[in-house]
């Protein structure tokens, strides 16, 4: 899985969660400040990764500094693709 990959899994994630389109996303985008997001659409929307990529977060694993940003998020989810794997 590649960056781009993980934000159209984002973006579409991001649209089932907030029920509207979220689309053209690029890395200096801020998930709470520029989507609005909180603490529980952040939640559905790692469920919703969940399902659509097998995403699999252990919550002692999320840091905050991790979803500042789609660009931190995609290195968040690259890195724990890539323990996952490695494991």
């Amino acid at each position: 899985m590649d960056r781009q990959n993980v934000v159209t899994a984002l973006e579409t994630a991001l649209t089932d969660v907030l029920e509207r389109p979220v689309t053209g996303l690029t890395g200096d985008v801020k998930l709470f400040d520029d989507l609005h997001l909180d603490s529980t659409t952040m939640l559905e929307m790692l469920m919703a990764l969940e399902n659509s990529i097998g995403l699999v977060v252990d919550p002692e694993d999320l840091d905050a500094d991790d979803f500042v940003s789609v660009d931190t998020f995609t290195d968040f989810v690259l890195r724990t693709r890539l323990e996952q794997v490695s494991a």
